[in-house]
């Protein structure tokens, strides 16, 4: 623990846990909360001031994404945490919040949030994460364990909103606990965490209500703000302080401690998960761009609004992230990655599909109320066929983000933590997102596209007319035709892959090479023929090139020198000839002008 006085601004909508966090804190010595506020622009307006009148006033920033739950909600939190670092830069930020889903922590990390705790970690725990994250480090909870990167030195005031270094006052010797409270105090927590948990699996559940999730959500926090006040109120202010701030010598926690040693001890490639956190948070970094589709020919997600495309393609991000998880957990080994490869990419596409929608999202059809999630799973063997199976570099992803393998694109190996696997490695990502979506939307298109409901929830104002729609679908059948019979057997013949990429601009398409000899042994009719054609064409090219070539020089030779020559010889006499004649009749007009 360093002697650093933390002055921290606190942001949450919840006025319960603001309460709860607050009463906390106020028993910490070296903690003083300068302002908490409930929304985002409020905390900016506080910063402002400030930042004006004493610009240490404040060293760190504990916030929460909204209300935590709604997609929309994290999105704008997500947006606020980007514009609090361009104004303050070098201010810390924590995360503290009641969502855990890896995405939206990679997202977090992405835009510059230094830490991350959930909501209900003991107070002893936050305290260190938030000295951890003042003082120029990084705490990020995961599980059971925290990541920690310590800093060796303590920030300095070279910019606004930052202090120096001040004296922390040693905690008071902790005095004898009353064996009743202690009792009733871990009877009412083993209560809470009970309730607590069935609360938070009910909030899983996909599909849920509006009105459930909101009273459920409500309920967490009321059960999450009753735990904190509850470990205030029946502890003593001496044994608190000794609870929640450790002496020099005895550690924060088992795991904390381990964790820095570890973190000191194991190089940073062998670490689970870190090119995967290196990687996603990149690739959600790059979601924030234009969606618009800028290739030649049309994608299933061209008819969603952006804010649906990226909606959907960061719930595929997170959903690979889970995958990968357990695929960790199961111990399973590089070479079974090929043989459940297909099941792989169908468990994300349906995942995809239920969360998205909703698994009990219903829609009327007709005279039929249908469940939404179970339709278009029907479509699985042709989705399957058209679209996932034919994704590619998948298990070359997987191996390099779970393995940590070296990446073999382009005719070249690349090691695993340069640069240039980092860059690869996030384009054969994006094609993937971008293919699964497609894969999730091609099925909506086939049974659900000229549904009202379904247009008005994620259509884009360009193709939300029926005759839009059908003109859609049209071009999509072409391209399915042309991709199957032409431009897929061309690839093949050509060893490359086409993927899909985000780029500033939008998404655009590029090709990697890649030994395909095993698809090109397998090809027949349409497409054999055309591979057939390019090789002929390849073969007789540069013959006929040269036979033109001859045959071009004979006609030009022909044309200059031959009738070229006989032309100019007849224009000439030609001339020659009008010129006599005009010569004769001058000199007849003279002499019959001439006197006689």
């Amino acid at each position: 623990m360093s002697d650093r006085l933390i002055k921290l601004l606190l942001i949450d909508q919840d006025p319960i846990f603001r309460l709860g966090l607050r009463v906390g804190l106020e028993a910490i010595p070296h903690l003083e909360a300068i302002a908490v506020v409930e929304t985002d622009t409020a905390a900016l307006q506080i910063l402002a001031e400030i930042a004006q009148k004493d610009p240490n006033q404040v060293n760190l920033v504990v916030l929460e994404f909204g209300n935590g739950r709604s997609t929309t909600s994290q999105q704008l939190g997500l947006q606020f945490c980007r514009q609090l670092r361009a104004l303050y830069p070098n201010l810390p930020i924590l995360l503290l919040s009641s969502v855990q889903e890896q995405g939206l922590l990679l997202a977090a990390k992405s835009v510059g949030i230094n830490g991350y705790c959930p909501k209900g970690t003991p107070l002893p725990e936050l305290v260190a994460a938030m000295q951890e994250v003042a003082n120029g480090g990084t705490y990020w909870f995961q599980d059971t364990e925290a990541i920690i990167t310590p800093n060796s030195s303590l920030l300095t005031p070279n910019s606004s909103l930052l202090t120096p270094n001040s004296s922390l006052p040693t905690p008071h010797s902790p005095l004898p606990f009353s064996r009743l409270r202690n009792n009733l105090r871990l009877s009412g927590i083993a209560h809470i965490d009970a309730t607590l948990a069935a609360v938070t699996a009910q909030l899983q559940v996909p599909g849920l209500a509006v009105l459930d999730r909101a009273i459920l959500a409500g309920q967490r926090r009321e059960l999450l703000a009753a735990r904190w006040l509850l470990n205030r109120l029946l502890v003593s202010s001496p044994e608190r302080q000794e609870q929640d701030i450790p002496t020099e010598q005895s550690p924060l926690t088992p795991s904390l401690n381990s964790a820095i040693q570890q973190r000191q001890t194991v190089s940073p490639l062998l670490i689970p998960r870190a090119l995967e956190s290196d990687l996603f948070a990149s690739c959600v970094t790059k979601l924030q761009f234009s969606l618009l589709n800028v290739t030649d020919f049309p994608l299933e997600i061209d008819i969603f609004r952006e804010d649906k495309k990226r909606e959907l393609l960061y719930l595929i991000l997170q959903k690979l992230a889970e995958q990968l998880d357990q695929l960790r957990a199961s111990q399973i080994e590089i070479n079974q990655l090929y043989e459940v490869r297909s099941t792989l990419i169908s468990d994300l596409w349906q995942a995809a599909i239920t969360d998205f929608f909703g698994k009990f999202s219903r829609i009327k059809f007709g005279e039929q109320n249908i469940e939404i999630v179970n339709l278009l799973l029907r479509n699985a063997e042709v989705v399957q066929r058209d679209i996932l199976n034919k994704i590619p570099l998948v298990c070359e992803l997987y191996s390099y983000l779970i393995f940590q393998t070296e990446l073999n694109i382009d005719n070249t190996s690349y090691p695993v933590v340069s640069a240039e696997a980092k860059s690869q490695a996030l384009m054969i990502l994006e094609n993937l997102l971008i293919q699964v979506a497609n894969g999730v939307v091609q099925p909506l298109l086939n049974s659900l596209a000229d549904v009202e409901e379904i247009k008005q929830n994620f259509y884009g104002h360009q193709l939300i007319s029926t005759r839009e729609i059908e003109r859609f679908r049209n071009d999509l059948s072409w391209k399915y035709r042309l991709k199957n019979y032409i431009n897929e057997p061309k690839a093949v013949f050509e060893s490359r892959y086409e993927l899909f990429v985000i780029a500033p601009r939008g998404i655009a398409n590029t090709s990697v090479y890649a030994p395909r000899n095993q698809e090109l042994e397998k090809l027949s009719n349409i497409p054999l023929v055309v591979t057939l054609l390019l090789e002929f064409s390849d073969a007789i090219a540069p013959r006929l090139k040269s036979l033109l070539a001859f045959v071009g020089s004979g006609i030009v030779f022909i044309l200059t020198q031959i009738v070229g020559r006989g032309l100019g010889l007849i224009g000439r006499g030609i001339l020659q000839g009008i010129g006599s004649v005009s010569l004769v009749e001058k000199n007849l007009r003279r002499n019959s002008d001439r006197p006689k």
